[in-house]
């Protein structure tokens, strides 16, 4: 299987990315090129978006040399929006989603890709009403999955708008952090096993 890089760095022995970004301008300046080498390489890559976003997320594929109809009809590109993967008609439920998860990953090898590479736009989490406890209990949960299968997935969080805990807590969930294109190992991550027994233990996330 090929080695694969995220703004210029192997990803070797960690998998699990939260990206921070100022602007949409510096998200795409980044994960443009990790869409083009995954394709380029036969792998197959699923696009979670804010659906006001879905068709100017395609349009910039397309204006970076990425043919959005041929690799959707080969199925080598999947764009869904939030209300198809993160929420559904009850909203987030963490073990729904870590279930379509492995169900997208397992579906890419059995058509056969050799990798299946997941980028989710993460605003959805700032909407009315969601439990943010159980998202960094998702965030922590689906560690375990990606280590275990290899398989790259990145988190796009905007910076402007994370307290200053919500953004600790995320950065205790991921083993790896991207912050100003720089991809670096994280010293806050926690391991999922405490960090569950810690979020269990705690009150509502205020």
């Amino acid at each position: 299987m090929s080695s694969f890089t995220l703004a210029g760095t192997p990803l070797t022995d960690h998998f699990h990315v939260c990206a921070f970004f100022n602007s949409k301008a510096d998200e795409y300046d980044v994960l443009l090129p990790f869409y083009a080498e995954a394709h380029g390489q036969g792998e197959k890559t699923l696009h979670l978006v804010n659906p006001v976003n879905e068709q100017d997320h395609k349009s910039r594929l397309n204006s970076y040399g990425m043919n959005v109809p041929e690799l959707e009809k080969t199925g080598q590109l999947e764009v869904m929006t939030w209300h198809n993967s993160y929420l559904d008609g009850n909203g987030f439920e963490r073990t729904n989603m870590l279930t379509r998860l492995i169900e997208a990953r397992n579906a890419a090898i059995d058509a056969g890709f050799p990798r299946l590479r997941v980028v989710g736009d993460m605003d959805w989490v700032f909407l009315e009403e969601m439990d943010f406890r159980g998202i960094l209990s998702y965030e922590a949960e689906v560690n375990e999955f990606l280590i275990v299968n290899k398989q790259p997935a990145v988190c796009v969080y905007d910076i402007a708008k994370l307290s200053g805990s919500m953004m600790m807590d995320l950065l205790r969930t991921h083993p790896l952090t991207l912050v100003n294109g720089v991809v670096q190992e994280n010293p806050f991550y926690t391991p999922a096993s405490q960090m569950l027994e810690e979020l269990n233990a705690r009150a509502p996330y205020a």
